[in-house]
């Protein structure tokens, strides 16, 4: 959604429920975009709205962390280069494997996002569990590129221009500009992501438009909550 603009372009994507469906108890609304195109602060925002947040990056963090789930399996197929002296995985290390090569890529997902599926869904159910409708946001960079963006009642694409979006790589990552560019190729395209959302936010004007338009986007999931078709 543009600073001062139309409110969020919305769109269906498959056929909805019935009128006669209850309304739902929990509104599972996915949040994506590119490397350093806010997502963190898109997060932060609807956090502050009310919504139940759950960050799948720092989940996968968690998982290769020694002795948790993805940790072995992590090493059994990416070598004893991507450990440190201590036992613990370098994702940096990790990170120039999997970003240089889609194939790499492909397997290191097949072996984290089954486990993070399932810590999302006991997540969601914890808050389903609670009885009271809620808004629950999982935020995770990958949605389109996993082809789970099909799990949830919304998807809301964080973007912005492609320039802020390699400096702020640089700056938060200290990449060059080129491994950043790189990074950022590696991904698929922000305006195939935007067209498949239901909502967009335009991070590129900084805090308080970004936080405006969570804020426009934020109302319009709590009609979503609300109505009986929330449900793709």
């Amino acid at each position: 959604m543009k600073k001062g603009g139309a409110p969020p372009r919305r769109r269906t994507a498959g056929p909805r429920a019935p009128a006669s469906v209850s309304r739902p108890k929990v509104l599972r609304v996915g949040l994506t975009g590119g490397i350093g195109t806010g997502k963190s602060t898109v997060a932060r925002h609807f956090e502050s709205f009310g919504a139940a947040v759950l960050d799948a990056d720092a989940v996968a963090h968690r998982l290769i962390e020694p002795g948790a789930a993805g940790h072995q399996p992590v090493i059994d197929v990416f070598g004893r280069g991507v450990m440190r002296g201590d036992g613990s995985i370098d994702r940096t290390a990790l990170g120039k494997i999997v970003f240089a090569d889609p194939a790499q890529r492909k397997r290191l997902e097949a072996i984290l996002h089954p486990l993070i599926q399932i810590e999302e869904d006991g997540f969601v159910a914890r808050i389903g569990a609670g009885g009271m409708p809620r808004i629950v946001v999982i935020n995770a960079a990958l949605l389109f590129e996993a082809g789970t963006w099909k799990n949830y009642d919304r998807v809301v694409v964080a973007h912005c221009d492609e320039s802020v979006q390699i400096d702020r790589v640089v700056e938060r990552d200290r990449l060059s500009r080129e491994a950043a560019a790189a990074r950022i190729a590696a991904q698929m395209p922000t305006s195939e992501k935007v067209r498949q959302a239901h909502y967009a936010i335009d991070t590129t004007d900084g805090f308080e438009a970004t936080e405006e338009q969570a804020r426009s986007v934020w109302q319009h999931l709590e009609a979503d909550l609300a109505s009986p078709d929330a449900r793709r």
